[in-house]
């Protein structure tokens, strides 16, 4: 099968949707289908041989963060070419309301189209203003996706219509199989806890976790807090209590192999997100390597959690509660322990392997109707001939 996705952000800077494209694409090449990706991208990245460049993008303040997304006459004409040239049996993209890459692949494109929503906004003044506009395109859509019950409420509140829900996908194998690393594996007098994620993006949390570190370190004095992420250090420590800077170690942005060995290595994965967060993949990886993970009662990571089963929940901006929770789980190896193997367990839900095989059932889906489409007015028009309608 000949597949296009298309990925409104940018691969120059890391991301839940661009990890999400680049996993998807490279299951489905080693499955065998031949896969071209469309993202926007410098000139100086270096890109997989699967993706096409869509040209520089431009940082947009959305949905609490900064995404850096493309936009305009020039991007439209490198996006037609790419549809032209690929000649795909399917187009699958995402985010399609998004002003970038996605929208533009949309308007242009003909034939069976697949789309993903990733955002979780109940409340969004973008996509109500945007959707009178998007609408006439949007009716294109013949299989929509959402990766959570949260990104499906999204569309069907601002959208009109339904998804079905399919979660993002891990190679779970890949983070089971992460090595632990002497230096950030902890100790019962020097426990460690590890947070990832953009460090000056307050929805990450890293305010929160900082604010709870003074009275974890009342109660385990050798706490270790190992962060990782891009940011400016003495930004982030400017606002932090000064016994909680002490307790960090910033690691700065980390490789792949070295985010699934630190979620091995550390004790506890601290998710202290406070909102915007549709699914929650970095919970998934962390559980798939084996750690105990603690994170915010936000609706997405609790169903990741599966209701606190997989890995014990604190209220969402709650500092007291996130250190409290979090001195009961490092005083208690054995409930740790508990956590990490009922989070391994819930991981292979979410293993690409199970993943893909429900995102091509889309595909299959979508291609068997927009064939049927195409056959019926040829069927009843062969009947006119013959005088057989109204028969």
């Amino acid at each position: 099968m000949r597949i296009g996705i298309v990925c409104p952000y940018s691969f120059d800077v890391p991301g839940g949707v661009q990890f999400h494209v680049r996993d998807l694409a490279e299951y489905f090449i080693g499955d065998g289908h031949q896969v071209s990706v469309l993202a926007p991208a410098d000139s100086d990245t270096r890109l997989p041989g699967y993706v096409v460049s869509a040209g520089r993008a431009t940082p947009v303040r959305y949905n609490g963060s900064v995404a850096r997304l493309n936009f305009g006459p020039v991007t439209a004409g490198k996006v037609s070419r790419w549809l032209d040239h690929g000649e795909f049996d399917v187009l699958h993209l995402h985010e399609p309301v998004t002003p970038s890459v996605s929208f533009l692949a949309l308007t242009a494109a003909e034939g069976p189209i697949v789309a993903t929503f990733h955002t979780s906004m109940i409340r969004s003044r973008t996509l109500q203003t945007a959707y009178p506009i998007a609408r006439p395109s949007l009716e294109k859509i013949a299989g929509r996706i959402a990766v959570s019950e949260d990104a499906r409420r999204t569309v069907t509140t601002h959208l009109g219509g339904d998804a079905v829900v399919i979660p993002n996908g891990v190679y779970v194998d890949r983070f089971a199989r992460a090595a632990r690393r002497p230096e950030w594996v902890g100790t019962p007098e020097r426990p460690t806890v590890a947070f990832l994620g953009r460090m000056a993006e307050p929805r990450k949390g890293l305010p929160v976790l900082a604010a709870a570190v003074p009275a974890i370190l009342r109660e385990i004095p050798g706490l270790r807090v190992l962060v990782a992420g891009p940011g400016d250090v003495e930004h982030v420590t400017a606002g932090m209590p000064p016994a909680a800077a002490a307790a960090c170690e910033f690691l700065g942005a980390v490789s792949d192999e070295d985010k699934a060995t630190l979620f091995a290595s550390a004790d506890v994965y601290v998710a202290p997100n406070t909102g915007g967060e549709s699914f929650g993949i970095i919970l998934i990886e962390a559980m798939s390597a084996g750690s105990c993970v603690l994170a915010s009662d936000l609706s997405a990571f609790s169903r990741v959690l599966d209701g606190g089963r997989a890995g014990p929940l604190f209220r969402n901006e709650d500092p007291a509660h996130l250190a409290e929770a979090l001195v009961g789980l490092l005083r208690d190896p054995a409930r740790r322990a508990t956590f990490a193997e009922a989070g391994r367990q819930r991981a292979r839900q979410f293993d690409w392997s199970v993943v893909a095989a429900r995102i091509m059932a889309v595909y299959e889906t979508v291609i068997e109707g927009r064939s049927l489409a195409q056959a019926q007015p040829a069927s009843r028009w062969s009947r006119f001939l013959r005088g057989g309608l109204g028969r």
